[in-house]
């Protein structure tokens, strides 16, 4: 269905909104999802060492009460959560966020006998920060933007030669044998490029900031270059005391 017809019939569902058996909601929901229009205004769930790319998926484990909550609202809604890193782990109860963070929609939820929650995650697209809303939710919210990421949800059909990452898939291999890692390597170079290079950002020991020079690449091409040279400065001593600034 063209965007203008589903625009229009949005509008006019909204101006007679008397209409006592339509649910509002619900059908903001679907509009989001045949416009791909996300939500200006967002959950977000900060987690240090944890990134998510467009077109990825990962599991999260979720156990504490404000994101037990924030998960709950999610899941009566749009499913929709933001994952963002925080600045610091010092623990402080609001930790800076950084600028970029990664839309991500519920695709999978199953509850634990000890009350946690095990969800799936898919990621759709990245956002910056605008700024943070002033609520008062156990958890926080971010008024985002998605225009400098406006191309993610095509970021998977983007062409890219295999060989341009097989020094890092050898580097990190080496890498991740040192370290004591467990990767199904097999696995992971029958997928596409942007999949393998998306996944090998997210499981990376690199430190939360090398991650947040990963996530916030336009392309792949930006992106290998960069994982390259944060790899660099691992593969002379394994160590991780250097980073890429």
């Amino acid at each position: 269905m063209p965007a203008y017809f589903v625009d229009i019939i949005f509008r006019g569902l909204i101006k007679y909104k008397q209409v006592k058996f339509i649910n509002l909601n619900l059908i903001k929901i679907i509009y989001n999802l045949l416009m791909n229009n996300f939500p200006k205004k967002i959950p977000v769930f900060p987690l240090s060492n944890f990134i998510v790319f467009p077109n990825t998926t990962v599991p999260l484990n979720i156990f504490e009460p404000r994101y037990l909550k924030m998960t709950e609202d999610a899941m009566a809604g749009d499913r929709l959560i933001g994952m963002i890193q925080p600045k610091n782990t010092t623990g402080l109860k609001k930790p800076d966020l950084f600028d970029v963070g990664c839309v991500c929609r519920i695709v999978s939820f199953n509850e634990t006998e000890d009350g946690r929650y095990i969800i799936i995650l898919k990621g759709l697209n990245r956002f910056k920060k605008i700024s943070e809303v002033q609520n008062s939710k156990l958890y926080r919210e971010l008024l985002v933007d998605y225009e400098l990421y406006n191309n993610d949800e095509k970021s998977e059909n983007e062409t890219f030669e295999f060989t341009k990452i097989k020094n890092i898939l050898d580097e990190l291999k080496l890498l991740f044998q040192k370290r004591g890692y467990q990767i199904n390597w097999k696995d992971l170079e029958g997928q596409n490029v942007y999949q393998t290079l998306s996944a090998l950002s997210m499981a990376s020991p690199f430190n939360i900031l090398e991650k947040q020079i990963l996530l916030e690449t336009k392309n792949l091409e930006e992106r290998q270059a960069r994982f390259k040279e944060i790899l660099n400065t691992y593969t002379s001593d394994f160590s991780n005391t250097k980073t890429v600034q």
